[in-house]
């Protein structure tokens, strides 16, 4: 085969078969196929597109790149997968309580993008935690724990790596075919039973439009099933920050104060109890959604959620006990400062805005080389309808310099509209695809 052939037939909308696909995947990870190459690939399928069959097949050979892990456990395993936000920390309460209800969750997690955090710098933040662990260690603390928050190893899904890097230089990162591929490739190569995924729509998410995020949601179902993974979606809010905290150790400490049930943000307990509840029913845990909500309730209610947290984090060289203690291991910039506003009401929230303010603070990444900087973020971030005043800040912000505060300040003002009266409420779970 000629790979300029295959690029020439998708460019002009034409079909390729699944040992076509194939046969391009294996060029792109031993280097055959040059980075021109990919490049127009890419750009032909963001223009022509690709249809499901072609989709799975990307994905399966994307997937079967690299290491794909077999599993011998009492359970079943299983994933799941947001499509970025801000103040999204979901995945550190929600593995350790699908593993209190008898699940095994190998969750391989991606760094921040773009506005969006990512869940391993919220990882990196805890001292002595191994995000990066070989596969040996990823079995064992799977195996006894239950749980192992990590990310990609090299020898998961090489394919992605490579196309991905291109992608971004080329102005194709935003097409659904290879979104869909680039996601379920790595989860499909966890050797998943079953995977939820949180589709994001609002004004933190990638996908603004409730008929791009349903085009992202049903594309992701459809293949990851054909790949032969019990997969459903929800589509959920983004039109504010799903936590009220945004950046990495103030995440972390929302989550461990969540953990310990002594200060839980309402739409963050709702979005997790939900996907909790809907991959108990895939994973067939429990009967239906429902039960399974219930049993992800009483998982953090009991503490058995924070006591696989607890033995996750040493397991991966944390801390022994760090939710006993995280206070000691989290650390804080130094210049804290609340962002007040006249009293009214929170009517709009710019969220990607404030995941740049994050950004802007040293919390994110301008290039995919920068160092993160754990201490800095925003935490008491207002909800929509909250009334603010003198007493309740839009918004506390923790800097490294009092100019950096000013601008993360000036940043949030012009995020927030606040009116004197309150808007309508937007639900919070838009829709499921099953």
């Amino acid at each position: 085969m000629l790979p300029q052939e295959l690029i020439v037939r998708k460019r002009d909308g034409g079909r390729l078969t699944d040992e076509e696909i194939a046969f391009f995947v294996e060029g792109l990870t031993d280097g055959s196929i040059t980075e021109g190459q990919v490049g127009a690939m890419a750009m032909a399928i963001l223009l022509k597109r690709m249809d499901m069959d072609e989709r799975v097949a990307l994905t399966r050979a994307m997937r079967d790149s690299g290491t794909v892990i077999g599993w011998d456990l009492p359970g079943p395993v299983v994933d799941k997968h947001s499509t970025g936000g801000v103040g999204d920390n979901v995945s550190l309460m929600l593995a350790p309580a699908l593993a209190a209800c008898g699940a095994f969750v190998p969750m391989i997690s991606g760094r921040g993008l773009g506005h969006t955090g990512g869940t391993l710098d919220k990882f990196d933040s805890i001292p002595g935690y191994r995000t990066q662990p070989d596969l040996d260690l990823l079995r064992k603390v799977t195996g006894e724990v239950g749980c192992a928050i990590i990310g990609q190893t090299p020898d998961i899904a090489p394919a992605d790596k490579r196309f991905y890097g291109i992608r971004d230089v080329t102005g194709t990162v935003e097409s659904v075919d290879l979104i869909t591929a680039s996601i379920l490739s790595k989860k499909l190569a966890a050797g998943l039973d079953a995977l939820v995924l949180d589709v994001k729509v609002g004004t933190g998410a990638f996908m603004a439009t409730p008929e791009d995020a349903d085009d992202l949601a049903r594309s992701l179902v459809h293949v990851a099933n054909g790949a032969g993974c019990t997969t459903s979606a929800i589509v959920t809010d983004m039109n504010e920050p799903l936590a009220s905290a945004a950046g990495n150790a103030i995440e972390m400490i929302n989550a461990c104060a969540f953990l310990r049930m002594e200060e839980v943000d309402s739409r963050l307990w709702d979005v997790t109890v939900a996907l909790g509840g809907e991959l108990l029913r895939l994973a067939g845990l429990a009967g239906d959604a429902e039960t399974g909500e219930a049993q992800m309730r009483q998982a953090f209610e009991s503490g058995a959620a924070a006591e696989r947290f607890d033995r996750m984090v040493a397991a991966l060289g944390g801390p022994v006990g760090f939710l006993d203690s995280y206070g000691d291991h989290l650390s804080l910039a130094p210049v804290e400062r609340e962002v007040i506003v006249e009293p009214g009401f929170v009517t709009g929230i710019d969220t990607r805005a404030v995941g740049l303010a994050v950004v802007e603070l040293g919390g994110g990444r301008v290039r995919a080389a920068d160092a993160i900087d754990h201490a800095v973020g925003l935490d008491m971030l207002a909800g929509l309808g909250t009334r603010v005043d003198d007493e309740v800040p839009l918004a506390r912000v923790f800097a490294r310099s009092e100019d950096e505060a000013d601008r993360a300040e000036a940043r949030l003002r012009a995020a927030y509209t606040v009116e004197d009266a309150p808007a309508g409420d937007l639900p919070l779970i838009k829709g499921r695809i099953p």
